[in-house]
């Protein structure tokens, strides 16, 4: 199944919404929001401290009357520059180019699992500026197999947690970490969508360089497929 099959399949899996947040958010209180290199107002405040952006991304719902603030697949961000595990010197392989989406809501949201599956992996990857608590799921519909990956998660979020456990569509599996624990973050869900784990246990890239940028796209499609959040 190449890369375009395999999105026309994750796009018919549903034909409604598929929901990692609960569903009383109606999709009307969701906004998207750029946060680009492209996107000035960037350069108002300090992109390097957490408590600035929760400001900025609490301001901006408020003004969009919204819940949710999403966005950021295949988005290139300057954010990436303050942590020597995403920066480089290269422009070509500097890592800042999104994987996921992002959903950016307060700490301790509930996360629920859009479909049935079974764990896959989980870790705690503590790096400054990484996904913090991180769990993975697999499923499998008919004979395909892919794997949702949820990061920046509460350390509660991985305790009681076996590999293989099955999920049920729609069961809480998580909630959103703080700043502390979550890579030093505006609290949000990173959802993303991986064909491929390539020998990765709860971890795998969610932000890549414009080297293997073409890669990356082919092994984690576009997770508003099965959000349908546009």
């Amino acid at each position: 199944m190449n890369s375009t099959t395999f999105s026309s399949f994750l796009l018919g899996i549903s034909s409604m919404p598929l929901f990692v947040l609960d569903k009383k958010i109606l999709l009307s209180q969701y906004v998207p929001i750029d946060l680009s290199v492209d996107n000035l107002e960037l350069q108002t405040f300090n992109i390097s401290s957490s408590q600035a952006w929760t400001v900025f991304i609490n301001n901006y719902c408020q003004q969009k009357q919204a819940l949710v603030a999403y966005g950021g697949y295949n988005e290139k961000r300057n954010i990436y520059k303050r942590s020597s595990y995403f920066n480089e010197q290269n422009t070509d392989t500097e890592r800042n180019i999104h994987l996921g989406i992002d959903l950016w809501i307060a700490s301790g949201t509930p996360i629920f699992s859009p479909l049935e599956g079974r764990i896959h992996s989980f870790a705690n990857n503590a790096n400054f500026g990484d996904y913090g608590p991180t769990l993975i799921l697999e499923h499998q519909i008919k004979d395909v197999i892919f794997y949702t990956l949820y990061g920046h998660l509460s350390l509660d979020s991985l305790t009681n947690k076996k590999v293989g456990d099955v999920v049920k569509q729609g069961e809480q599996i998580a909630t959103l970490g703080a700043a502390d624990v979550n890579g030093d973050y505006a609290p949000h869900l990173h959802f993303q969508i991986i064909r491929d784990m390539e020998g990765f246990m709860g971890d795998y890239p969610g932000v890549c360089n414009k080297k293997n940028l073409d890669k990356f796209l082919q092994n984690c499609p576009d997770p508003n497929l099965l959000l349908k959040l546009n």
